[in-house]
């Protein structure tokens, strides 16, 4: 079948929508209508280079949900007309890692940048040529084939667009702060950049029971929406936020500092490290645009005598299979909110303008909408 898809090129290049050859799903796969497709920054840092290795073209997307369509011989886990989330972390179920409880630390990660299915090819084609979707799913495109575990059904009664969310900025910034971050009640705790990740962050620390949540950002939307969703304080100045820091845990620092900015850099680093107090807990869920640049910068004998702990977090620690579904019913139960993130809603066609709203601050979360005639 044919189906449309925004994708990347080369580095460098922009976001083209291109007309895709896709074959129908082999044992253990499953073919979906995608619904909706969120607009994370990861997919704009990949469209800059190659980090550890892949290969262009790709193409873009992996936050989503949609419909499933058919399934392959051997799929057991959704049948067609289920709703799905993907789930973003490929996952083998054989490894040490999948069998010991991490599965987004699988082996399969490191097929995130080429898209291959497990057999080692391809299921869409750019004219003559094998096409893979970012993280194994590629929610740029109209319909795709993923493998099964990589659907995660959901009840039909939860919309599309807010389960899109599900996949990876939920997971991602709640989990920074809730499961790497640890936030404990009473605690202290900074958000870095109050973007899609940054506010789940929020979110996540404030139902955790964080007295004080302070939310750091650029954008004055971004900190209105932080203080709606939890943050007790906000600031666009790292220094106030160094100050507030140190008032609110009379004087020891924050118990736990998040960083969810969209670049990393260490000029942000160090002054996230400035923040964090004794035995606390700085968490680094940010990535840089540039591959293998350096973006982490600190000062040694602060992180020695103050016994802090440095965590990267990846998906937010979270187990898409055991979380999403969780995350489902805290959005429903009201304790989770979800519609105020999607604030811009843009067509296939406009990949390219959304990431550039994104990179100008006006977009909190933009969802792509697949119109399906």
């Amino acid at each position: 079948m044919e189906v449309r898809a925004a994708v990347m090129t080369g580095p460098g290049l922009d976001w083209r929508t291109e007309t895709l050859q896709l074959d129908p799903p082999r044992a253990g796969e499953v073919l979906v209508r995608v619904a909706y497709a969120g607009l994370c920054r990861s997919d704009e840092h990949r469209r800059h280079g190659l980090v550890g290795g892949g290969r262009f073209p790709l193409i873009g997307g992996h936050e989503g949900s949609g419909v499933v369509v058919e399934v392959g011989p051997g799929v057991t886990n959704v049948a067609p007309g289920d709703h799905i989330v993907f789930s973003v972390s490929p996952q083998c179920g054989r490894c040490e890692y999948c069998r010991g409880g991490q599965p987004r630390m699988c082996g399969l990660m490191a097929n995130v940048m080429v898209g291959e299915m497990l057999d080692g090819t391809f299921r869409a084609r750019l004219g003559e040529e094998g096409i893979g979707g970012f993280c194994m799913v590629g929610s740029f495109a109209d319909h795709v084939v993923v493998t099964e575990n990589t659907c995660i059904r959901i009840d039909e009664s939860l919309p599309l667009d807010v389960a899109a969310l599900l996949s990876c900025c939920v997971p991602t910034g709640w989990g920074s702060a809730v499961y790497t971050g640890g936030v404990q009640p009473g605690e202290t705790v900074v958000v870095l950049g109050v973007g899609g990740v940054g506010l789940n962050a929020v979110q996540g620390a404030a139902f955790a029971g964080a007295s004080h949540v302070i939310a750091v950002d650029p954008v004055p939307a971004k900190r209105e929406l932080a203080a709606k969703l939890g943050a007790t304080h906000t600031t666009d100045d790292l220094q106030t936020a160094t100050d507030l820091a140190r008032t609110l845990s009379r004087g020891t620092g924050a118990q736990a500092v998040i960083v969810t900015v969209g670049v990393l850099d260490p000029e942000i680093t160090a002054a996230a490290l400035e923040m964090v107090g004794k035995q606390g807990r700085l968490v680094l869920t940010s990535a840089s645009d540039v591959p293998d640049s350096v973006s982490v910068q600190l000062v040694g004998t602060r992180i020695t005598f103050y016994d802090i702990t440095i965590r990267g977090s990846l998906l937010g620690g979270c187990t898409s299979h055991a979380d999403i579904p969780k995350f489902a019913r805290l959005y429903q139960e009201g304790h989770l909110q979800l519609d105020e993130l999607i604030s811009h809603r843009y067509s296939l066609d406009q990949v390219a303008q959304g990431y550039q709203d994104l990179l100008d601050g006006t977009v909190i979360r933009g969802l792509v909408e697949h119109r399906h005639g």
